[in-house]
């Protein structure tokens, strides 16, 4: 599980972008969430001519991305999945060919922990005391892993931390670690940042345990900061994603949070409180605190939002209502991780496909269940994100487990929808819409996920028709190693890629 450099080897330590340039002290364990489909991955791959069942799509051309969690020492208390190191896998596709690369983020904690050879940070799960140097983010206690959430800005890859961290940035094609973002404020970045593909402007929040609890800020296409500011809350909140339409910025303050008298204690106990409501922050895309207008609605929480946009008086916003933010202890839980297993099963959390609507003129909130089944995760065509929409694509999970074992497409005009299953034993992330080439419909694409396999030992990139979503796979790549299950993941297409890349190298030569 990983190796320890000697030699010529060790030397490369020095150099964070040099692939299996590492060392590992995790040692052999039977946690659910460092076995099975969830083992990690040590090694770092860079391969080309991988063997391919069907036919790799000539009319692509872009990068698909994804993040996942690979703890590299031994943790310090009980682990949480969440905590494990990130690791960014890229297939990039052109002209019908394909090449894949992965490598860990070396973020800071990650070189700390390499340096001193052992963990340095507890995760989740346990105390921040049993940490042995100072953390990141709005916990304060944790290692800045960035192993949540993916996007791509600017011609690079963003990754981030859910618990807000710094924001890491890494070339798509060739993986090589780029300085980190230096727009970063003190109290970092959350995941979830959004990227307007009209206009390139990516849009963050983060959010602390000290006043005024949150910030939002804009950083155009040139990854320079164009606006910040505060957005007060009452209290530490936990928010963990947001969203926006062509004109405004869509953020939220949920009724469960840390428990505010705990908190000096250093516990970090999150709370559901029924009887608040859940309220909704909308803001001009370059507005300040004077001009949040906040919506209330019923209490819940929610993970994840599939897209909002402008209709006449009002804003629409779909995403995933949870009906059981807290749910009762999963009876089939590893002992001693029965809460950490309960709030990573989604069918216990049971979050439902839901639409809101603020309307600007009254001030009024109107909801609507748009599924009754459990779902989230979900993805769309990322040239429509922020606009009026017709396809989503959302998860289905495998009951107990945070594994995903197939994909529901929605057809948001007409109701109707669409099941994909991976088939047994096997599955999936979060997946990309790919769009063809030359498209002119909205589901003019392909789904792109990358599968594990445990029937066969293997892990594949697998390539959907997204308008025959039912049928066999156009292609499966079969990848050179077995990757670890993890959060999420991003398509980005390459020609926006190049151009970003070529502006900005062209203004830094000038």
């Amino acid at each position: 599980m990983g190796f320890e450099p000697t030699g010529a080897a060790r030397a490369d330590l020095q150099d964070t972008t040099a692939p299996n340039a590492f060392k590992a002290t995790l040692k052999p364990s039977g946690h659910p969430y460092m076995t099975g489909a969830w083992t990690p991955q040590h090694e770092e791959h860079t391969a080309e001519d991988m063997p391919v069942i069907g036919t790799i799509p000539t009319d692509i051309d872009g990068v698909y991305v994804r993040n996942t969690e690979n703890p590299v020492h031994e943790p310090i208390g009980r682990y949480h999945p969440f905590d494990g190191d990130g690791m960014i896998h890229t297939i990039s596709f052109r002209d019908g060919k394909a090449a894949y690369r992965n490598r860990f983020v070396r973020t800071k904690g990650f070189v700390a922990e390499q340096e001193a050879g052992h963990a340095l940070w507890a995760g989740l799960a346990e105390h921040p005391s049993l940490s042995q140097r100072p953390g990141w983010g709005a916990h304060g206690g944790l290692k800045d892993s960035s192993s949540t959430d993916v996007i791509v800005h600017a011609g690079a890859i963003l990754s981030t931390f859910y618990q807000c961290g710094e924001g890491y940035r890494l070339d798509p094609y060739t993986m090589e670690q780029l300085p980190s973002v230096d727009w970063c404020p003190p109290e970092g970045i959350s995941a979830h940042p959004k990227v307007d593909e009209k206009t390139g402007d990516l849009l963050f929040f983060n959010y602390s345990k000290t006043a005024p609890h949150m910030h939002y800020g804009v950083v155009g296409p040139d990854n320079k900061l164009k606006h910040f500011t505060p957005v007060p809350l009452p209290g530490a909140r936990l928010p963990h994603d947001m969203a926006f339409t062509t004109n405004y910025s869509i953020l939220n303050d949920f009724p469960l949070f840390w428990q505010e008298d705990l908190l000096p204690k250093g516990i970090h106990a999150a709370r559901f409180h029924p009887e608040m409501k859940s309220r909704f922050g909308i803001l001009p895309r370059y507005g300040t605190e004077k001009d949040v207008r906040w919506f209330e609605s019923n209490a819940t929480y929610v993970l994840h939002f599939l897209n909002a946009w402008e209709d006449g008086d009002e804003i629409v916003m779909d995403g995933y209502f949870q009906d059981n933010p807290v749910p009762k202890t999963s009876p089939d839980a590893w002992p001693g991780h029965e809460r950490i297993m309960t709030f990573l099963d989604q069918n216990m959390l049971e979050p439902k496909l839901h639409r809101w609507r603020f309307n600007l003129a009254t001030g009024q909130t109107t909801e609507e269940r748009l599924d009754d089944r459990v779902l989230e995760f979900g993805i769309i065509n990322n040239q429509y994100a922020g606009v009026k929409y017709r396809y989503a694509y959302s998860a289905v999970s495998k009951p107990g487990w945070f594994l995903f074992t197939g994909l529901v497409k929605h057809d948001m005009d007409t109701g109707e929808s669409w099941t994909l299953d991976f088939g047994p034993e096997r599955y999936g992330s979060e997946p990309g819409f790919a769009p063809r080439i030359g498209a002119t419909e909205e589901d003019d694409g392909y789904l792109i996920t990358f599968v594990t396999d445990m029937i066969e030992n293997r892990s594949e990139c697998v390539i959907y028709d997204a308008q025959k979503p039912g049928d066999e796979p156009v292609a499966r790549i079969i990848l050179p190693g077995r990757i670890s299950s993890g959060t999420h993941a991003t398509w980005a297409q390459g020609e926006t890629i190049r151009a970003s890349q070529a502006t900005l190298a062209s203004q830094a030569a000038a």
